[in-house]
């Protein structure tokens, strides 16, 4: 799939693995199909559990307790009760709602596991939790409460809740019980037989969703980064000698390369850069000069972490396992969160740089009298004070992105009475990582507003052939700054233009498709 793909209206269940845009299409609410193939594989898993269960042997979670009590044998007859009693003792969530999107992200990774044909579910069950996604019945699921130890069991519960008719959801906008959505949806919940709740309630889902749409809004915004960038380079009538692609051939990591690249691509005829060629200025502060190199590295980062986001997605990650076809059950460790939570903090500190550097960019756009352009970009400076607070409120986004980067993955506080001794903490690196995308954002978005400003000064001079796009749509919704006014309404305009995508999108069309900004991340829809 890539940036020029329309999002697909369906997306399949079936051998194949799911891809990122494929998941983030569901989450948008694309609807959810199953293959016969799938269908076959979770009835055939079913009834191994089935026959296992009547031969009264001992099986983790089936007939015994969980975590410390897996010792503690329990009656056949109590066996739905169990399932039940574990979904409801494990909804422990606390904390603000997570946002739609990613439960359903989350949603549709349960159904993917499930659908492998290794955790037993019903097949009544596993249809209802599809079809949660696609009548738009979405379990509330608070955001703190998982160690990600045996997988993110606090919100994967409250999630099961809602199949059960337990709990809250949402249906078309309106928060309600679980029983009241189900019933306007016109759905039924479902009773839980043996191991069910255990192998809807175990597993990475939620940090992975997570994972995963942060993964493409990360790269998303990279690509805007290198577009605000330029921006801000040409104002500021910095040297492009940086982007030569004979010296980044020579450190040739692709990230460093196609950042070049776009780089190149955005400023190919501005009258801009022309027009101060013999300054003699040949070096530019380091979040000018550097921008292939950084850029570059948050790029690859993200590429690396889109990697373990893939296998993770499309992994069975319960306990315990059924294998049908060998006769057997058996318990291990796929739960655990580390491989996803390593990933997810990597991701947080890679593009947190956008901030930092762009922030940097920021002040010195503000700060360039020797560059020609006023003190705070206004004409006015003392009577007015310009964008002075645009570039305090990057400063405080950037400061806020440090605390938030502290690797969670490094922590662990034992649970379960010693039996869950290591925990990945991975829903807090998630919980995390959605803020410092919002920080990211917000950081470029008050970069952009600088360096459209900046630009202005440098008229009647055209701007490069993606810079010029990128600045005449942002003039649509962002008016030029003449006189000192409230600047909030100008950044959440220029948010939106990040997030859309939109502003991406008009230099990408201005400059040809290739190079792609992107570099293969589908547009948002």
């Amino acid at each position: 799939m890539t940036a020029t793909q329309p999002a697909p209206s369906a997306v399949e269940l079936g051998d194949r693995p799911l891809e990122l845009e494929e998941i983030e299409a569901v989450a948008a609410g694309a609807r959810l199909t199953v293959s016969a193939a799938a269908r076959a594989r979770v009835a055939r898993a079913r009834e191994f559990v089935e026959e296992r269960f009547a031969s009264g042997e001992a099986i983790y979670g089936v007939t015994t307790g969980f975590g410390r009590l897996a010792n503690v044998r329990v009656e056949p007859k109590d066996a739905g009760q169990l399932q039940l009693n574990l979904v409801r003792s494990h909804a422990a969530g606390t904390g603000a709602p997570l946002d739609e999107r990613l439960v359903r992200a989350a949603g549709v990774l349960r159904a993917r596991s499930l659908a492998a044909g290794h955790s037993g579910i019903a097949p009544a069950t596993f249809d209802l939790l599809v079809e949660l996604l696609n009548r738009g019945v979405t379990p509330v699921v608070p955001c703190q409460g998982s160690v990600g130890a045996s997988g993110d069991l606090a919100p994967l519960a409250h999630m099961t809740l809602t199949l059960i008719g337990e709990g809250e959801a949402t249906y078309r906008g309106e928060r309600m019980t679980s029983a009241q959505a189900l019933e306007r949806a016109g759905l039924r919940p479902v009773v839980l037989g043996a191991k069910e709740g255990l192998a809807l309630i175990n597993g990475t889902q939620l940090m992975t969703g997570i994972a995963a749409l942060g993964t493409l809004r990360a790269l998303r915004l990279a690509a805007a980064a290198d577009v605000i960038g330029a921006m801000s380079l040409e104002a500021f009538l910095g040297t492009d000698r940086v982007f030569d692609s004979r010296i980044n051939a020579l450190r040739p990591h692709p990230g460093q390369e196609r950042v070049a690249s776009n780089l190149r691509a955005l400023l190919a005829g501005s009258q801009i850069m022309v027009s101060h060629r013999e300054c003699g200025r040949v070096q530019d502060p380091y979040s000018f000069r550097c921008i292939p190199v950084v850029h570059g590295a948050v790029r690859d980062s993200i590429e690396h972490v889109r990697g373990v986001t893939s296998v993770e997605a499309n992994s069975v990650t319960d306990n315990p396992l059924v294998f049908p076809d060998e006769g057997l059950f058996i318990s291990g460790g796929n739960f655990h969160g580390e491989p996803i939570a390593l990933a997810i903090d990597f991701l947080k500190m890679a593009v947190a740089e956008l901030a930092g550097i762009g922030e940097r960019r920021l002040y010195l756009l503000l700060n360039a009298e020797d560059r020609g352009l006023p003190l705070f970009l206004t004409g006015r400076s003392g009577l007015q004070s310009g964008l002075m607070i645009v570039q305090y409120a990057a400063a405080a986004l950037v400061n806020d992105n440090k605390g938030l980067c502290w690797p969670s993955s490094v922590d662990s506080i034992p649970t379960s009475a010693g039996q869950e001794d290591h925990v990945s903490m991975g829903m807090t690196s998630a919980n995390n990582l959605v803020r410092v995308l919002d920080n990211v954002e917000g950081a470029l978005a008050c970069e952009l507003i600088g360096a459209l400003a900046a630009t202005d000064f440098r008229r009647p001079h055209v701007s490069g052939a993606g810079t010029q796009a990128a600045y005449e749509l942002a003039r649509t919704r962002i008016a030029p700054w003449t006189q000192d006014r409230i600047p909030a309404p100008d950044i959440e305009a220029a948010r939106e233009l990040i997030r859309s995508g939109a502003l991406i999108a008009a230099a990408q069309a201005a400059i040809g498709e290739t190079p792609a900004l992107l570099g293969g991340a589908a547009a948002t829809t």
